[in-house]
C-alpha cells in the first residue's frame, strides 16, 4: 500500500512540475519535500506534530511567502521548458518566484515595474517577515516593536504599555484555548474515524504506552515473590508476599521554567551582596530541589597611567590577583537567600560531598510522596537484597535517587523527630521492608509499643516473637531475656568456632539455622522515664554485642534529650536518622550538629552512617495503614496453616536476673537481708534490689513447696 502511494506520488509530481514551476518558480523544489514529510507523519502517526507546534509552522509558511515575494524580483533569462501538454513555460515570464511570488508584491514584471511600485513590493515582503516571526516568537517581536516606539516617541511609551498589556492578555487568553484545537475536539467529539486516528495528542499515546507498561507482567527473576492469594502447598514452606500488595504514588512534577526562575533568583541574589557565583547544576527531588552552586573569584585590579601617542594620560585597569570566594560568605546569606526565594527555610551545604559546589536546598512548591513500593522495585534495592536479607527502604535523596541502606552493616538505628514529622512511618517503611523479603524462618520480631496505637498493627503477624509489647515492666523483662539469648547464641557461636551468624548458618554442622532478631521500640522516652536504669544497661549491652549474633535494634523517640538519648546510647548507636525537629539543642543531641531544625517535616529528614561524613537529606518512605493491613493479612493467612518455630518468649524465662545466684549465696550467709544491702553490695539501684528480694522469695517459697512431702491419700472406703 505504501509503494503504491509513493508511486502515484511520484508520477503526479513529474506530471504536475511544470505547472508548479510556473506558480511557485524556484519554490516548487520545496514541493517534493513537503509532500514526502507529510507522508512520513502519517505513516509514523506524528502528524499530531501539526498542531502541538502550529505557530512554528505557521511562521515557516509566511517565511516561504516572502522567499517567493523575494525572489520575484528576480526574471532569469533562457530559462524555459516544455510541458506535459506541449506547452511552452520561460521562468523569464513568471519570474524566480513564480507567479505566486509576483502576488505577494504585486508586480507582474519587475522590469517595467515603477519606483513607487517596487517599494511597495519591498514593503510587503518586509511585513511578511515581521507576521512570520510574529507566529514563531510572538512574545519577543511584540515586546522589541512595542519598546522601539516607546523610546522613539516618549509620549506613546505610557499608552503603548496599556496596549503591550492589551494584546499580551489577548494573547495568553487565546493560547489557552486556541481555535485550532477547539477545532480538533469538535473533531474527536463527532468521532471521525481517521482524524480522530490521525490527530491524537502526544499526552494520549504516552498514556497508553505508560498504562501497557504496567499491564505488562513483570519476570519471575526480578520479584522473587508471588500473589497474595497462592497459599503454601506443604507445612514448613513460606511464600513472600507480591509487590503488588502495595499502592503507587504519583510523583509531583515540577515545571522547568520554575526551577530555572529559583536558580536565576539565586544567582542574582548573591551578586546583589557582592557574591561571584554560578548555579551549575539542578537537582530536583521529591521535597526539596538542591541548586549547586559554584563560588567565583574576587578579582582585584589596580589603575595604570600609560601615555598614548598623542602624550595623553589614559588609565588602564590592571588584574593584581584572583582568589575563590570564601564558602563563609555564602552560608552567611542563607536567610537573605531565603527572603529572595520567598521560602519558609533552606538549607545550605557546604560543600557537597566529593563535589567543588555548594548546595542550596529550597523547598518545592508542591511536594509529592514516595511510596515503599517503588524503593522495593528499584535496582539499588534488588542488587543489596541480592546480599543481604536486611536490606531497608529509606527513601528518595535530594536528586531523585534512590536511598536503601543495609540493617546487618548499620548496624543499629536511632531515630528522633517532633509529633507529626514521619518517625513512626520510617518505622514502618523499616518493617514492610523486612517482612516483603525475609520468612520467620529468617528472621524474627520483638516489638515494644509504649504508646499502644504504633505498632499494634503488626500483632498477629508470624514473625513476632511475642505481642506487641505495650507495658514498661514487660519491656523490661523481654530485653533481660533478650540479653540472655544473646549470650546463649554467642556460646553456641563459639562451639563451632565461627564468628558472626552468616558463618553459624553456613556451617554443614549446624541443623538448625538462627534466624535475625530485630529489636524495634516505638518511644524510647516513656521508658526511659520509668526504667531509666534497666532500659539504658540492657538496651546498650544489647548494641554492644549484638551484631555478630544478628540482634538488630532500631529505636525511636519524639523527645530527642540528653536524658533519653544518653552519651552512652549515642556510642552505641552510630546510625542515626533525624526528623524535623524543634530546637538547634535536639538536632545537636541526635546529629552533634545542627540543620534538623530546618526540615520540613512529612518525611522530610536527615541520615547519618559511619559510612557518611555528614548527614544526607532524603525524603523517607510512605506506607499508608490499608498496605500495612494487606501485608498483615498476607502473613496471618499463611500462620494458619504453618507451625509457629521456637525462640517464641515466655515470661517465666525473663523474671530470672543474673544477680539472683549471688543474692541467693548472701542470704546463706546472713539471716536477714534488706534492700538498701543489696545496694550496696550489688551496686545497684532501689527498684532492682527490690526485684530481686521479690525473686528470692519467690524461689524459696518454690524450693519449700517442693520440699514439703506430699499427703497420705485416704482409701476410697473410708
Amino acid at each position: 500500500m505504501r509503494a503504491l502511494w509513493l508511486v502515484f506520488v511520484a508520477f503526479a509530481l513529474f506530471a504536475l512540475w511544470n505547472y508548479l514551476v510556473a506558480a511557485l518558480g524556484l519554490g516548487a523544489l520545496l514541493v517534493p519535500v513537503v509532500v514526502v514529510g507529510l507522508t512520513m507523519m502519517v505513516w509514523l502517526q506524528r502528524l499530531s506534530l501539526l498542531w502541538d507546534r502550529w505557530h512554528v509552522w505557521l511562521g515557516a509558511l509566511v517565511f516561504t511567502l516572502a522567499l517567493l515575494g523575494l525572489l520575484a524580483f528576480f526574471t532569469p533569462e533562457g530559462l524555459r521548458m516544455d510541458g506535459p501538454i506541449g506547452r511552452e513555460w520561460s521562468l523569464q515570464d513568471v519570474s524566480l518566484g513564480g507567479r505566486l511570488g509576483q502576488t505577494m508584491i504585486a508586480i507582474r514584471s519587475p522590469d517595467t515595474a515603477s519606483a513607487g511600485q517596487t517599494v511597495l513590493g519591498i514593503l510587503r515582503v518586509v511585513g511578511l517577515l515581521l507576521v512570520g516571526a510574529a507566529f514563531v516568537a510572538p512574545r519577543w517581536v511584540w515586546q522589541n516593536i512595542t519598546n522601539g516606539v516607546s523610546k522613539a516617541v516618549p509620549a506613546l511609551g505610557r499608552a503603548g504599555r496599556r496596549v503591550r498589556e492589551a494584546v499580551g492578555s489577548i494573547a495568553d487568553r487565546y493560547s489557552e484555548n486556541p481555535l485550532h484545537e477547539r477545532a480538533l475536539n469538535w473533531l474527536r467529539a463527532r468521532r471521525v474515524p481517521l482524524i480522530s486516528r490521525l490527530i491524537r495528542p502526544r499526552e494520549e499515546k504516552k498514556a497508553e504506552k505508560e498504562e501497557k507498561k504496567k499491564r505488562a507482567p513483570r519476570p519471575v527473576k526480578e520479584q522473587k515473590v508471588v500473589t497474595a492469594e497462592v497459599v503454601p502447598a506443604a507445612p514448613g514452606e513460606w511464600r513472600l508476599p507480591d509487590l503488588t500488595l502495595l499502592d503507587e504514588t504519583a510523583n509531583a512534577e515540577l515545571s522547568k521554567a520554575d526551577i530555572d526562575r529559583r536558580a536565576k533568583v539565586i544567582e542574582e541574589a548573591l551578586a546583589s551582596y557582592g557574591v561571584d557565583a554560578k548555579v551549575k547544576e539542578k537537582n530536583v527531588g521529591p521535597a526539596v530541589t538542591q541548586f549547586e552552586v559554584e563560588p567565583g573569584w574576587d578579582i582585584k585590579y589596580k589603575d595604570v597611567k600609560e601615555k598614548d601617542r598623542n602624550g595623553n594620560i589614559r588609565i588602564r585597569k590592571e588584574e593584581v590577583s584572583r582568589t575563590r570566594v570564601k564558602v563563609e560568605r555564602i552560608t552567611a546569606l542563607q536567610n537573605d537567600l531565603a527572603l529572595a526565594l520567598a521560602a519558609p527555610s533552606i538549607r545550605v551545604e557546604a560543600p557537597v560531598p566529593g563535589k567543588a559546589v555548594v548546595g542550596i536546598e529550597v523547598p518545592n512548591t508542591s511536594s509529592g510522596l514516595v511510596s515503599v513500593r517503588e524503593v522495593l522495585e528499584s535496582a539499588a534495592f534488588r542488587r543489596l537484597s541480592s546480599k543481604s536479607p536486611l536490606a531497608i527502604a529509606l527513601g528518595k535523596g535530594t536528586a531523585g535517587d534512590m536511598a536503601v541502606a543495609d540493617l546487618a552493616k548499620m548496624p543499629h538505628v536511632l531515630i528522633a523527630g517532633a509529633t507529626g514529622s514521619g518517625k513512626t512511618v520510617c518505622l514502618d517503611a523499616t518493617i514492610i521492608s523486612l517482612l516483603m523479603n525475609n520468612t520467620p524462618r529468617e528472621l524474627r520480631f520483638i516489638m515494644i509499643d509504649p504508646k499502644r496505637v504504633e505498632l499494634i498493627a503488626f500483632d498477629g503477624v508470624p514473625h513476632l516473637m511475642t505481642p506487641v509489647i505495650t507495658e514498661g515492666e514487660k519491656a523490661v523483662d523481654i530485653l533481660k531475656w533478650l540479653t540472655h539469648e544473646m549470650d546463649s547464641r554467642y556460646r553456641r557461636l563459639a562451639d563451632n568456632k565461627v564468628h558472626n551468624i552468616d558463618a553459624y548458618n553456613r556451617n554443614s554442622r549446624v541443623t538448625k539455622p538462627m534466624p535475625y532478631i530485630v529489636l524495634v521500640v516505638d518511644e524510647l522516652a516513656d521508658l526511659m522515664m520509668s526504667h531509666a536504669d534497666e532500659i539504658e544497661r540492657e538496651l546498650c549491652r544489647l548494641a554492644q554485642m549484638g551484631r555478630a549474633v544478628g540482634i538488630h535494634c532500631v529505636v525511636a523517640t519524639q523527645r530527642p534529650s540528653v536524658d533519653v538519648i544518653t552519651g552512652l546510647i549515642k556510642a552505641n548507636f552510630p546510625t542515626r536518622i533525624s526528623f524535623a525537629v524543634a530546637s538547634l539543642v535536639d538536632s545537636r543531641t541526635i546529629l552533634d550538629q545542627i540543620g534538623a531544625e530546618k526540615l520540613l517535616g512529612r518525611g522530610d529528614m536527615l541520615y547519618l552512617s559511619a559510612e557518611l561524613a555528614k548527614p544526607k537529606r532524603l525524603q523517607g518512605c510512605y506506607v499508608s495503614q490499608q498496605e500495612i493491613e494487606r501485608v498483615t493479612r498476607f502473613w496471618a493467612d499463611q500462620a494458619r496453616s504453618q507451625p509457629v518455630e521456637v525462640l517464641t518468649y515466655s515470661g517465666e524465662q525473663a523474671i530470672k536476673d543474673p544477680l539472683l545466684e549471688q543474692v541467693k549465696q548472701l542470704a546463706k550467709e546472713h539471716k536477714q537481708l534488706s534492700a538498701s544491702y543489696l545496694q550496696r553490695q550489688l551496686r545497684i539501684g532501689s527498684a532492682r534490689a527490690e526485684e530481686l528480694l521479690r525473686q528470692l522469695q519467690e524461689a524459696e517459697a518454690q524450693a519449700s513447696q517442693a520440699a514439703k512431702p506430699p499427703e497420705p491419700q485416704q482409701p476410697q472406703g473410708a
